[in-house]
């Protein structure tokens, strides 16, 4: 069913960010983390249908600062419960398709507004439970914001295409209709933007969904569903499954689960792929999946740039988040000319970068769980045999036993060394020393990877060719290789790095539906539009 555009559908702007260092918000910042703490502990249910639902067993979601301090419990499905959710969004689909774009995308609207309304309680949400400081948080809340916001308008562009030509005689339509079910497999460290970005993006579209978020971030997942709900959302459009990989396996192999999103690690992911290739008996369409996986994101930092920004940009793309973002700066090639000024200058960037709880907005803070910090730790160990320590290197005792370990940073690391190559997810940077700038193109391109990349030059030469030859899929000039912005950093990577879906992108949508063309020979029935007069 097509729809018109509502004329009070203003032109798409980013929403703006938070200033912390005001008063104001500083004290409703603090009053948020007051009342959310006053919800911590609560049950949650599994959603199917509208309903709730209970099973035998239960799991605990923790503040990484504090792991003593629970912050959600959650019923842990099985594959039944992921199957009925799967019955559930199937039966919601036959209305669910037919409901016009702009009745859709006006759902998405007012979710938007709902999260305007309770920003700070988000925020202090996402900093409990997966420990963002309030500047990370904030923009989490505001990307979740421009997500609905835009997919909303973008819905609706979608909703008035057309074919670029009439063929003469005929009257040619072009639709874009839904997949049908999907399932909806966020991670935990964006896990209110990029988890409510593919839901949104599935259901304007017209599909319903099974969401099953990350076990380290379920609680926001469960709150965000319940502020769908009042927003209008029909039972049964998102249904919402807890749990692991038998959760996870069950809804990538069911024969009426048309697609996958999923965003999170290369080895899961690749995992997803090759099992939703996998044609299942009474399954009679090939599942679409649109991956977001990994990266091995470089810095290029060239002889003539501007040294301090680019110190202050590589320090901010590796560490924020206490570098648990797949975009975040995990190596950074630096010119020998520059090479031991840069790295004096680095050591004391990152030696000034405050540790501490999120909830008191440090600029750094724990990675998400204890199995997270032994892998930073073992890459530390490598590292040690891979390059030298300029600073960090351990981890940091804080009140309430929580996972920090300091920003780390290795100096003299070899292109090809695993520090180099590998994901670490992890408050871990490896510098690398180039001769020339072919060399730290070459260097840059080296890994299975193709996610983010920057470049700190003064050269118009050189950002001319790192544009053509800087082989990512989101590259960035003189600025930071984190922070994508939507509707103007569209965003996906190239090669392992996942599909190249490019979330706040205009042809996101496109992913989740599928073009219709339809061909009617003039003279044979009255127009619809004439049989109305």
């Amino acid at each position: 069913m097509r729809s018109s555009t509502p004329s009070n559908l203003s032109a798409f702007h980013n929403e703006p960010f938070t200033d912390f260092s005001s008063m104001e918000n500083k004290r409703a910042m603090h009053e948020a983390l007051d009342r959310v703490r006053i919800e911590l502990g609560h049950t949650y249910d599994l959603i199917i249908a509208g309903s709730d639902l209970q099973t035998a067993t239960t799991f605990n979601s923790v503040n990484p600062a504090n792991p003593s301090e629970i912050i959600g419990i959650h019923y842990v499905a099985s594959a039944k419960e992921a199957n009925a959710a799967v019955d559930a969004a199937q039966s919601a689909f036959a209305a669910w398709r037919k409901t016009p774009f702009a009745e859709r995308s006006a759902l998405l609207v007012r979710a938007a507004e709902l999260i305007r309304q309770r920003h700070f309680d988000l925020c202090a949400w996402l900093t409990l439970e997966v420990g963002k400081n309030w500047a990370e948080a904030d923009a989490d809340v505001g990307e979740t914001i421009d997500f609905l916001e835009f997919y909303a308008r973008e819905a609706l562009r979608l909703d008035a295409a057309t074919t670029p030509i009439q063929y003469p005689g005929e009257r040619n339509l072009f639709h874009y209709v839904p997949l049908g079910v999907g399932a909806v497999i966020p991670p935990w460290n964006f896990p209110l933007a990029i988890m409510a970005g593919m839901t949104a993006a599935s259901i304007v579209s017209g599909n319903t969904v099974v969401l099953k978020p990350s076990p380290d971030a379920p609680t926001i997942a469960a709150r965000f569903l319940a502020l769908m709900e009042e927003a209008g959302l029909p039972d049964g459009v998102i249904n919402l499954v807890q749990g692991g990989p038998e959760v996870g396996r069950t809804l990538v192999e069911h024969p009426q689960v048309r697609f996958i999103a999923f965003t999170g690690s290369k080895k899961v992911g690749l995992e997803i792929h090759e099992r939703a290739a996998r044609t299942q008996p009474r399954q009679h369409f090939i599942k679409r999946t649109i991956l977001e996986l990994g990266g091995k994101d470089t810095i290029i930092v060239d002889a003539d740039c501007d040294l301090d920004a680019a110190v202050d940009g590589v320090t901010a793309s590796a560490f924020g988040f206490n570098g648990q973002k797949c975009s975040a700066c995990s190596r950074v090639i630096v010119e020998s000319p520059i090479y031991d000024i840069f790295c004096d200058r680095l050591k004391e960037r990152v030696e000034a970068l405050s540790i501490g709880t999120p909830a008191e907005n440090f600029q750094t803070g724990p990675v998400i769980n204890e199995v997270a910090k032994k892998r930073v730790l073992d890459y530390i160990a490598i590292g040690k045999s891979e390059g030298r320590l300029l600073t960090g290197g351990s981890a940091v005792e804080m009140p309430g036993n929580g996972y920090y370990i300091a920003p780390t940073v290795f100096i003299d690391v070899a292109p090809t060394a695993k520090l180099a190559q590998e994901e670490i997810f992890g408050p871990i940077l490896a510098v690398i020393r180039s001769g020339n700038f072919d060399e730290a193109l070459a260097i840059a391109n080296n890994t299975e990877y193709g996610l983010t990349g920057a470049l700190y030059s003064n050269s118009r030469k050189k950002l001319d060719r790192a544009r053509d030859e800087f082989h990512v899929g989101n590259l960035y000039f003189n600025r930071k290789c984190t922070g994508a912005m939507v509707g103007a950093h569209p965003f996906g990577g190239f090669n392992l790095s996942g599909t190249d879906s490019k979330a706040g992108g205009p042809d996101y949508l496109t992913l989740f539906t599928q073009a219709k063309s339809i061909a009617e020979k003039r003279g044979y029935a009255s127009d619809s539009r004439e049989e109305q007069q």
